[in-house]
């Protein structure tokens, strides 16, 4: 009985240790060559129900939509913001699929991992909605993406289970953010006359954006 607790123990260590890694670059979003760009915006968060999965923490998810915010949608130069940016994830739902599969590699050791079975799918479905509003908060703009994301739990070619939540989510956060982009894109050039003549945040006023007036 021993040697059959440490052979499983052994086995769930090599599926630990072999699955594909991912760090640091989880957070941050794909660079793109986008033509129009807004001024620089504060950035406002609101994850709603994808803050009670399993997978992320708040700050991550803030720290992915700022790495969108600034890398994509607008301006870095200069101290000033011209107004708000703010996500809301309206709606989320997180799966455990394949749990068959996980049965399966309990009763035989895990050996099925070995050819590339997979423990369990997390699956990720969310609607992400930003608005963009001017510095005295009237919404200009509103902007809405749908991201799916499917991630596996495998050895060699899949993730860990401790990975594979944040990874799901976060690939779905993605997915949104570039069906959103593509929209602010286009309407640049309407929004940047308006944020810039709407003048700049105050240092002194909290980062949260304040009440949405009626858009104009």
């Amino acid at each position: 009985m021993k040697t059959l607790q440490f052979c499983w123990l052994g086995l769930v260590g090599m599926v630990a240790t072999a699955c594909v890694s991912a760090g640091p670059a989880m957070w941050q979003a794909p660079s793109a060559a986008n033509a129009n760009r807004l001024p620089p915006l504060e950035a406002v968060t609101d994850m709603g129900e994808l803050y009670l999965t399993d997978g992320t923490q708040p700050d991550q998810l803030l720290q992915l939509f700022r790495s969108e915010l600034h890398g994509n949608l607008t301006e870095t130069v200069g101290p000033d913001k011209f107004g708000y940016a703010r996500l809301q994830v309206t709606q989320a739902a997180v799966r455990r699929t394949s749990r068959a599969l996980t049965t399966l590699q309990l009763a035989t050791l895990l050996t099925p991992s070995l050819f590339g079975v997979p423990l369990e799918t997390y699956r990720t479905t969310l609607t992400a909605q930003l608005q963009i509003l001017d510095a005295e908060g009237k919404l200009l703009g509103e902007y809405e993406g749908l991201g799916v994301s499917r991630v596996q739990v495998a050895m060699f070619s899949g993730y860990s289970q401790r990975t594979a939540p944040a990874l799901s989510d976060a690939n779905a956060l993605r997915v949104a953010l570039a069906q959103i982009r593509a929209q602010v894109d286009t309407a640049a050039g309407r929004l940047r006359p308006r944020l810039l003549a709407g003048g700049v945040v105050l240092p002194a006023e909290p980062a949260a954006a304040p009440s949405v007036a009626t858009k104009q």
